[in-house]
């Protein structure tokens, strides 16, 4: 079986009504798990209420939690999170948290080491302490896979070149790319420019990019993947390019053609953004019956 590890925030989406736990890197690995990967999880909590019940989740949902570490200074991570009236969603992220603070040990070195993936977004490189423990599993980890996550201040270009470049997959959303597209002085218009540009920029052979309810491009070894997204009525946002990046790699894994792979991604996608919170019970069955209708 597939071993994928996934390392980052964990933490509780606040909405206006309810909180649901999330963070894009445990996103990530609960719908990876759901497809039925071995999956580890490296974040840390606080002593705390919520922390206890993040690491509770995540064993009921089978993702492995041993090295999810405690803080005795730091709380776990929240967010509070407003949607628009098209579900669209925009995040304040508490600060500094748990997650900040994720410290390098010969158990998170070796868990990466055995990893077959290890994927890693950019919010957790807001602060020194978790950014080096990235930094040093970049060193030994087998196949990198970037999850881009602006979220303003918490990032430079700086950091996000060096994440870049030790990538093997990067995915972006349309914004995103276009950002940092724009930040490296590309000189670039359309998005495949973008990809293009980023591609020779960090010898990175596979790129995605997200486009909302416009589907997803795929580039895959210099060739470019489309899909144009399926028709949903939005329920919200929150974690859908999560579980699209999940459902694409798996399928990727389990050997499937990048065409093949984006479609079932971009259904799940949609799926998740039809429902609430960032990790509805998906079934493939569902996933057929949108991809074929």
């Amino acid at each position: 079986m597939t071993h994928i590890v996934c390392f980052g925030e964990v933490l509780w989406d606040n909405f206006p009504t309810h909180k649901k736990i999330g963070g894009a890197p445990l996103n990530v690995a609960l719908r990876l798990q759901s497809l039925h990967n071995n999956v580890s999880i490296i974040s840390r909590i606080g002593n705390d209420n919520q922390g206890v019940k993040i690491k509770e989740y995540c064993n009921e949902h089978g993702v492995n939690t041993e090295n999810i570490q405690v803080s005795s200074t730091l709380n776990t991570g929240e967010v509070t999170v407003t949607l628009n009236q098209k579900g669209s969603a925009s995040y304040d992220i508490k600060h500094p948290r748990a997650w900040d603070n994720i410290q390098f040990n010969e158990n998170i070195k070796t868990k990466t080491l055995q990893s077959d993936a290890f994927i890693y977004g950019s919010l957790v490189a807001r602060e020194e302490i978790s950014r080096q423990t990235l930094y040093k599993l970049l060193e030994v980890a087998k196949y990198k896979v970037f999850d881009v996550n602006l979220r303003a201040p918490y990032f430079t270009s700086e950091v996000l070149n060096h994440l870049m470049n030790k990538a093997d997959f990067i995915k972006f959303n349309d914004e995103e790319i276009t950002e940092i597209a724009a930040m490296l002085d590309s000189g670039t218009v359309s998005l495949e420019q973008h990809i293009t540009f980023i591609a020779k920029h960090t010898n990175t052979n596979t790129i995605c990019v997200t486009r909302g309810s416009q589907g997803a491009i795929f580039y895959y070894h210099n060739k470019f993947y489309y899909n144009n997204g399926y028709q949903i009525e939005v329920k919200d946002t929150v974690g859908a390019g999560d579980s699209f990046l999940g459902s694409l790699i798996h399928k990727l894994i389990e050997g499937d053609t990048p065409q093949k792979a984006i479609d079932f991604a971009c259904a799940m996608g949609a799926m998740v953004a039809s429902r609430e919170g960032a990790n509805p019970k998906i079934t493939t069955e569902e996933i057929s019956t949108i991809m074929n209708f």
